[in-house]
């Protein structure tokens, strides 16, 4: 997975910060913005944990900090839920003028709740998901309800939400006041999954019976069981993310990769970025990569993991298939293996510049076995084909097609 830091101006002329996870040696078939709940900020944990499981289906994630949080400029107390919408307005505008315009919008909590207000005015976006967000956004009252009549009073109050102090205006009060997801809801016609916790004490499940209520169908209500609202288990928020993706492939569509085609036993492509390889063998499709100290993802084994693997996949079978034509109570097999380049043991010479090859091969055998048996097994393991092809000289032949 890759990603950029990025950022774009909002209405009022402010530098939010911003950051668009990528697929990686993929071109991304489709674009989300991801609004974090009230208060909170573009790295929380359930945020990343969500886009990076969307990007591994190859969707990019925009996902930004609101103004006067996190990394972005601007006051909060200036702003309001209107303002929240306006950004992710504008978060949309910058896909869509430097990328693509987004085709997905997620919120979680409040900002759940500004999707759907910005889904609205957005004709790219085909599908909507809401996770832990209220029917209502003035449900947010609640976290300062002991601040709200010093606030009409004054006009604003400090409050404390979550361990932090913010300062809350009565404009905000006013604004989320007047706005009504349901009438936005019963208007909308786009695709809409409502993800919520019955046990969320933050939103209450009711919130989630009530917005399924307004949308219209195609709309889906999906329930995570046990999860709190902030989804701090990353077990949680790592499923939310694959069932997003999952259920936005329905309607974002996902392009056919053009699958490799070989008339031979094994065919292996490579793009111009990194070193991630696809490979196809028969009907199976393999990926093969570097560590990610050697400059690669890691995306899958590298080459050497893979010839090791031969060899221990080889070794496995034949001893199987050995033991079986004995009838020995041989009920598995555990083949450990390590490669290196080492010298070779009889040089005698730490400072010769060739060294050769060496498989490090640790067998655990299982089932009732005797010494003699065990003792064979492993002179069996040594007559495995990969093993003598390993140990024996092989002739490349090249050609350019």
């Amino acid at each position: 997975m890759g990603f950029e830091k990025v950022s774009f101006t909002n209405s009022q002329g402010k530098q939010l910060a911003a950051r668009l996870e990528l697929p990686t040696n993929q071109e991304a078939h489709s674009y989300a913005i991801f609004a974090h709940c009230f208060t909170c900020n573009k790295n929380f944990s359930a945020v990343r944990n969500i886009s990076r499981a969307l990007v591994g289906k190859g969707i990019a994630v925009l996902r930004f900090d609101f103004t006067g949080l996190g990394e972005s400029e601007g006051d909060f107390e200036e702003t309001n839920f209107s303002s929240n919408v306006s950004d992710l307005i504008e978060a949309a505008k910058f896909l869509e003028e430097n990328y693509k315009a987004p085709s997905l919008v997620i919120g979680h909590s409040l900002g759940g709740a500004a999707v759907i207000f910005a889904a609205s005015e957005l004709d790219s976006v085909v599908a909507v998901c809401t996770i832990g967000a209220p029917s209502s956004p003035a449900h947010v009252q609640h976290l300062f309800k002991s601040n709200v009549e010093e606030i009409n009073a004054t006009g604003k109050a400090r409050v404390n939400i979550g361990g932090r102090d913010f300062t809350i205006k009565k404009d905000f009060i006013d604004d989320i006041e007047s706005k009504s997801m349901k009438e936005v809801l019963k208007s909308m016609r786009k695709p809409y999954v409502v993800i919520h916790s019955p046990q969320d004490t933050v939103v209450g499940i009711e919130n989630a019976k009530e917005l399924y209520q307004y949308a219209h169908h195609p709309k889906s209500f999906i329930s995570i069981d046990k999860a709190d609202h902030l989804l701090t288990s990353s077990d949680d928020s790592t499923y939310v993310g694959n069932v997003i993706a999952g259920w936005a492939e329905r309607y974002l569509g996902k392009p056919k990769r053009q699958k490799l085609k070989t008339n031979h036993q094994v065919a292996v492509s490579i793009g111009n970025e990194g070193f991630t390889s696809e490979i196809v063998s028969g009907n199976h499709l393999l990926i093969a990569d570097e560590p990610k100290d050697f400059g690669g993802n890691d995306f899958g084994p590298s080459p050497y993991d893979y010839v090791s693997s031969g060899l221990g996949a080889c070794t496995v079978m034949t001893l199987r298939m050995y033991a079986s034509r004995k009838k020995w109570d041989l009920t598995k097999v555990i083949v450990h293996i390590d490669h290196g380049k080492e010298h070779a043991p009889d040089s005698g010479n730490t400072q010769l510049v060739n060294k050769i090859d060496t498989f490090r091969r640790r067998i655990e055998l299982f089932g009732e076995l005797d010494d003699k048996q065990r003792n064979r097994l492993m002179e069996i393991a040594d007559k495995c084909p990969v093993h003598k092809t390993l140990s024996s000289v092989a002739h490349i032949e090249t050609e350019l097609i």
